[in-house]
């Protein structure tokens, strides 16, 4: 968890990742355990529990986000000079639940990269099935910007 806290921005309860299993040259691979006293559950379907769909998008967002990171990394630089933000979220196919007590694999690929937006495509695995796909694109941008 504690690389996962230097890697990424994002900070519970809105993290989505607990492990990063694997950097390849092309994306990333990490894990999540879906709890039932996560506050989403509270309200999304009291008594019948399903991890919303936003969240298993997010899910591959801090994915993307992870490898970018470490691709910023291996260039010499840091997450603290650039914000990973999403621009584009194209695609987005939902294909089974995700409930409390499942165990998630969230793979995310590079498959483009135009000026500073890098458009990648994630996917959501339960029980080695796909349980959600998605397209999206990620901008990085400086931290001065926006001010």
């Amino acid at each position: 968890m504690d690389e996962i806290l230097r890697t990424i921005p994002h900070r519970p309860p809105f993290l989505f990742i607990d492990e990063i299993v694997e950097i390849r040259e092309d994306g990333a691979t990490c894990k999540r355990t879906i709890r039932m006293e996560e506050p989403q559950f509270e309200g999304h379907y009291p008594g019948n529990p399903i991890m919303p769909g936003v969240l298993l998008c997010e899910a591959c967002f801090q994915a993307g986000a992870i490898y970018l990171a470490k691709q910023i990394e291996k260039e010499g630089k840091s997450l603290k000079d650039v914000t990973p933000v999403l621009s584009r979220i194209t695609d987005a196919r939902f294909k089974q639940m995700v409930k409390p007590g499942d165990e998630i694999t969230i793979e995310v690929t590079m498959t483009e990269t135009v000026s500073r937006f890098f458009f990648m495509k994630g996917k959501v695995l339960k029980g080695g099935k796909p349980a959600m796909t998605i397209g999206f694109a990620l901008a990085m941008v400086d931290e001065g910007a926006g001010k």
